[in-house]
């Protein structure tokens, strides 16, 4: 192999690769009770062949972050329907580390990890799944506490997923906003018995399938 195809070639993999030796800590001193409360999914990062298929799907959608008694945190997110608004809760599991969080994936049948790789609790999050970086499974997620795309926090997204090794094809933001809205009027024993007769979806921040967000 001459020097230069093996340039060419460490140049092309570099840039299409994971960086698998890049260390990912989650957000110092991370705050749950300060990490609660409503976000909005304002991009995604992901390089699986089934988000290149819907990628222009993707919509600026909106949701509700609690954390239980135990806690573990729940992300109930509202979604747009054909027949109305419906509502999906995701569930995932504290680990001893703050700012990480486990849960098992239905889809993959496989026990994946999230992480809280940074926030400032009033603006924004990088969210980062499964950090042992697979094409098929590994997700970076931005979100704010507005839909606002603020080209700061674009920029600050793309950078990390980029240094990441992700594709420039592979980082979309929505330009798109869901119109369902985060509990229209309506009395909360309705909101509670429509919450409790949801399937539990073990997700991350309403990832895990594109397509029932």
């Amino acid at each position: 192999m001459t020097l230069a195809l093996a340039l060419l070639l460490c140049m092309f993999l570099g840039t299409h690769g994971f960086n698998t030796q890049h260390v990912i800590e989650p957000q110092p001193n991370f705050d749950p009770e300060k990490f609660s409360g409503e976000w909005y999914r304002l991009g995604l990062a992901d390089e699986s062949p089934f988000f290149a298929m819907v990628k222009n799907q993707l919509k600026v959608s909106k949701g509700l972050l609690e954390q239980d008694a135990k806690g573990n945190m729940n992300l109930t997110m509202w979604t747009m329907r054909p027949y109305g608004c419906s509502v999906n809760v995701y569930s995932y599991e504290m680990t001893d580390v703050p700012g990480e969080f486990t849960y098992f994936s239905k889809r993959h049948k496989i026990t994946k990890d999230i992480t809280i790789v940074e926030t400032n609790y009033t603006d924004y999050s990088l969210v980062l799944k499964y950090k042992s970086m697979d094409k098929e499974y590994t997700q970076v997620a931005l979100y704010g506490r507005s839909s606002i795309l603020r080209p700061d926090l674009i920029q600050i997204f793309r950078s990390f997923a980029l240094t990441l090794g992700f594709s420039e094809e592979a980082i979309v933001t929505a330009t798109e906003v869901d119109p369902c809205p985060i509990l229209e009027p309506r009395n909360t024993a309705e909101f509670r018995e429509e919450k409790s007769a949801q399937s539990p979806n073990q997700s991350v921040f309403g990832t895990e399938n594109l397509s029932k967000m």
